[in-house]
């Protein structure tokens, strides 16, 4: 039997329904916040020893919410996650708060635990070109090679989510001066392309041996089915170990160092959020903080003072 009453049951997949449809969550956050939310009610059970309705949820304390941290703790649940579980509860609170008129200030006055944000990391630039020329090696067949330098390009001479690049379809190509891609939260955006994006992705289409139409994806796998992320994440890899890279070498570090690579060469944060589709300016402000970090690793290794 489930530990949460059918009424706390309901109000989760209400405030879930909302999100996802008034506010463009995606299917990942979504069901990220439904585990969240779930673990805290059924502690909620479990700690008042009786399944709670919404009523019980209203009487919630401070204590009971410092009973819930503790136990998020001695399980093993580090400061970054239990920040991000906490800001779950908090936000299902203040919706049924709202929706059923009564005060969440024990749960909303929880302060989440400090930690250090980690910072993107990014390749230096002759890295980043390194990577790309060393992926096309990595396959013997001209068309799968031609196929992973087009993603990876994309990823870094456009900024693109993995997933951004893999979403695109025939009806993109030959790509144009601007593409239109739809992001987290069916953010759009438009992103410019670059011409040696442009050519590699030419390359790969004047070579793929599976038919293009509009409706089916761009890059293929080579059955001929969507391109699967791992395929690229796997040549990725393979390239670093060739280069000595660090495992943070991925897909998501190409679309790193385009934003900081930007940043470096004199690229506004603004213009920079809207090319990544950031819906906050500070996430964008984090490439601020790898900028002044490699600026003063330079600085300390030549200064001559230093």
């Amino acid at each position: 039997m489930s530990l949460i009453s059918p009424a706390c049951r309901d109000a989760l997949q209400h405030w879930l329904d909302g999100l996802g449809a008034l506010a463009g969550r995606s299917e990942n956050t979504l069901a990220a916040y439904r585990g969240d939310v779930t673990e805290f009610l059924s502690f909620v059970t479990l700690h008042h020893s009786e399944r709670q309705g919404l009523s019980a949820l209203e009487r919630v304390t401070v204590s009971d919410m410092r009973a819930w941290m503790a136990e998020q703790r001695s399980a093993g649940v580090g400061s970054r996650s239990l920040a991000r579980k906490l800001s779950a509860v908090k936000s299902f609170y203040r919706w049924l708060a709202e929706r059923e008129g009564f005060e969440p200030t024990a749960v909303l006055s929880t302060r989440a635990p400090k930690f250090t944000k980690k910072l993107p990391r990014p390749l230096a630039e002759d890295a980043a070109r390194a990577m790309i020329e060393t992926v096309e090696i990595q396959s013997p067949s001209d068309w799968v090679a031609a196929r992973d330098v087009a993603v990876v390009t994309l990823l870094y001479g456009c900024g693109l989510r993995i997933s951004e690049a893999l979403s695109l379809t025939g009806a993109d190509a030959p790509l144009p001066d601007t593409i239109r891609i739809l992001g987290k939260g069916d953010k759009e955006r438009i992103v410019p392309v670059l011409p040696a994006a442009r050519a590699a992705v030419d390359r790969y289409l004047r070579l793929c041996p599976h038919p293009q139409s509009p409706d089916a994806p761009l890059f293929r796998g080579v059955r001929g089915g969507a391109l699967n992320p791992r395929a690229i994440q796997g040549v990725m890899a393979k390239a670093r170990m060739q280069l000595g890279l660090p495992a943070t070498a991925t897909p998501h570090a190409m679309r790193h160092s385009f934003a900081t690579h930007l940043l470096s060469a004199g690229g506004d944060l603004r213009s920079i959020q809207e090319l990544l589709g950031h819906a906050s300016l500070s996430t964008t402000q984090t490439y601020t903080a790898v900028d002044t970090a490699r600026l003063m690793e330079v600085y300390n290794r030549a200064h001559p003072k230093a």
